[in-house]
């Protein structure tokens, strides 16, 4: 469960000259086929999440909507017909003992999925960000009390003290819940690398050039430092959100995490497990989302990592 390293000691270096280093990456990655795959996979999936509503619409089955006369009650609820029910109205079939559209669900579990592991992606890199920044530029006791404290959060066994943190907090936004208790365990990674990255950058010329002018501080470090540090937190980022649709997908699968009736990919794999034999169908739909999700994003990611890198060689 852990997140992806990158070297926290190691400086930007400038971009040939005359050459946007956001320009030469954009071209780099269009002539990388791994990341167009990654880049079209991670798109369909966004569509489809954003567009959930009107899918099901055209499907003409809502996510939570029972369909008892498509499941054999003969068959404790085995879904009626091949592959679970597949027809021209049940695009992927059915869910098995409740009759709910597969598709419906599939899609909506998108949006919960996507949510969760984007916002708290989001959380994870703001607070690092801000810490890691504050820690590294300050140095001295600030950066080592907030030293001490990613070491204590990284020491923490993620997954058990997600599953106990989750689980005794009071009833509330489910939603809301595993994306502060995710962004909390993910913080440290990225305020690593941006405290590593910062006491780098805060001895290079430009950084005296600027304290040297009477910028304050905060100018500084929004001004001149943190531009430079952008590319190692895009990469993060990038390669952080698969992890969190993991960790997400492994919680609900849990019990512990999306509840019913909103669908999630990992809550519907877990209702799977008692049918798989039966109607493997319904297994596979879930499974290959995420797999595609975290193989895409992933993708993206370490084409990130590449077009961003001063010491690529493909220019």
């Amino acid at each position: 469960m852990s997140a992806p390293s990158l070297a926290e000691g190691r400086a930007a270096t400038p971009p040939p000259l005359g050459r946007s280093p956001w320009r030469t990456a954009a071209r780099r990655l269009r002539r990388d086929p791994a990341a167009l795959i990654g880049l079209g996979i991670v798109l369909l999936f966004v569509l489809m999440a954003l567009t959930a509503p009107v899918l099901t619409a055209l499907n003409g089955h809502g996510p939570n909507e029972f369909h008892p006369e498509k499941i054999d009650k003969a068959l404790a609820g085995a879904p009626k017909g091949a592959l679970g029910g597949v027809d021209g109205d049940f695009w992927l079939g059915v869910e098995p003992g409740t009759g709910r559209d597969v598709f419906s669900r599939m899609v909506h579990g998108a949006r919960i999925s996507l949510l969760i592991s984007v916002l708290a992606t989001g959380v994870a890199t703001a607070a690092g960000t801000a810490l890691g920044l504050l820690a590294g530029f300050s140095g001295g006791r600030l950066d080592a009390l907030i030293s001490r404290v990613m070491d204590l959060v990284l020491s923490f066994p993620q997954l058990i003290f997600m599953i106990a943190l989750v689980s005794v907090l009071p009833e509330g936004n489910r939603t809301l819940e595993l994306v502060f208790v995710m962004g909390f365990f993910g913080w440290p990674y990225v305020g690593r690398i941006v405290r590593g990255q910062a006491l780098v950058l805060r001895s290079r010329e430009f950084v005296e050039a600027a304290r040297a002018a009477g910028m304050t501080r905060a100018r500084i470090l929004f001004r001149e430092v943190l531009p430079n540090l952008l590319a190692p937190i895009l990469v993060y980022a990038t390669l952080t959100v698969p992890i969190n649709i993991g960790t997400e997908a492994a919680l609900s699968f849990l019990g512990i995490g999306v509840r019913p009736p909103d669908s999630s990919w990992g809550q519907m794999m877990a209702t799977a497990m008692t049918w798989y034999q039966v109607d493997p169908m319904f297994f596979v739909v879930p499974g290959v989302c995420l797999l595609l999700t975290v193989l895409a994003f992933t993708l993206l990611g370490d084409a990130f990592r590449d077009a961003l890198d001063p010491r690529s060689a493909t220019r």
